[in-house]
This record gives structure tokens, C-alpha cells and sequence, in this order.
């Protein structure tokens, strides 16, 4: 095949492809943040995990796919604790109320417990505007919530052909 036929199927000299030939649901660009040291809260009152990203879409019409990865420590106030994690578009919530408990069954003491905690959420930002995702996070019952402790957390967006 010569290179005049490959650039008509829409495959240019240096081997890259055109985003114009790409099919619904292709992955078009991947963004990703990392964060590692350690945070903690006592309140229920949502606060930034520092781990945020931009990206902006090539299309109104492409969605964003985001997957959150990290792991919560939990301290018990009491008997039991817990905690929420809120995904946000710029300051638009997206994938809210994300919780988790941890119930100490024999009632005692100040136990730290990880818990992995892995979210996919799918969104239709439709606009070419640059868009900021973060997280926050909150603690429930009266204990401590601690993330970016026993792992790194990781963010990634990815742009979806709509």
C-alpha cells in the first residue's frame, strides 16, 4: 500500500490517526493526577483531597470518563465511623453521597482500618471549555478519615468520542 492510500484512510505520515476516522467510544486524550501525602478530617463538612485535573474536550458532544483509585483510613470516634468521597466538576458535584462505614463489631478502641475505594463515573460536560475534576472528602460519626495514607490516590479522566 502506498502512502497516498494510507493517508486516504485518513492515516497521516507520521503514523497518527485521524480523530475525524474514530468511532463512538473511542478514547480521544487522558488526563491523570496523583497525590500522596497524607490527609485527615474529623468533620462532615466536604473538603479538597488536593487531587484535582483539567482537560478540555475536543467535542460538546464527548463525555468524560472518570476513575478515581485510593484507599481510606478510618479512626473510630465511637463504636463506628465512616466517611464520603465527592467527585466535582469544577463546582458541580457529579458522583456524590459516595459512602462508606465501618462498624467496630466488639466496640472497642481507636481501630484504623483501609479501605480501598475505586469510583467510574461517566459524564456529559457538553462544552470545549476547559473543566477542572477534584475531590473532596468528609468523615461521618464522629471518627477521623484519613486518605492518601496506605496509597497514593489517582485520578484519571478520560475524553470518550460521543
Amino acid at each position: 500500500m502506498s502512502l497516498t492510500q494510507l493517508r486516504n484512510l485518513g492515516i497521516v505520515a507520521n503514523a497518527g490517526i485521524s480523530t475525524t476516522k474514530l468511532g463512538t467510544g473511542a478514547v480521544l486524550q487522558v488526563v491523570s493526577a496523583t497525590y500522596s501525602t497524607n490527609m485527615t478530617t474529623n468533620s462532615a463538612t466536604y473538603a479538597d483531597m488536593n487531587l484535582s485535573l483539567s482537560i478540555t474536550p475536543s467535542s460538546a458532544s464527548n463525555k468524560i470518563l472518570i476513575l478515581l483509585s485510593t484507599a481510606a483510613n478510618i479512626y473510630l470516634g465511637g463504636t463506628d465511623a465512616g466517611g464520603g468521597i465527592n467527585i466535582l466538576r469544577d463546582a458541580t458535584v457529579i458522583n456524590g453521597g459516595s459512602a462508606f462505614t465501618y462498624y467496630d463489631i466488639d466496640a472497642g478502641g481507636a481501630t484504623d482500618n483501609a479501605i480501598p475505594y475505586h469510583v467510574t463515573t461517566y459524564d456529559s460536560p457538553n462544552t470545549t471549555s476547559a473543566i477542572t475534576y477534584k475531590c473532596q472528602f468528609a468523615a461521618y460519626y464522629g471518627g477521623y478519615l484519613a486518605v492518601h495514607r496506605s496509597m497514593p490516590s489517582y485520578l484519571i479522566a478520560m475524553e470518550i468520542k460521543g
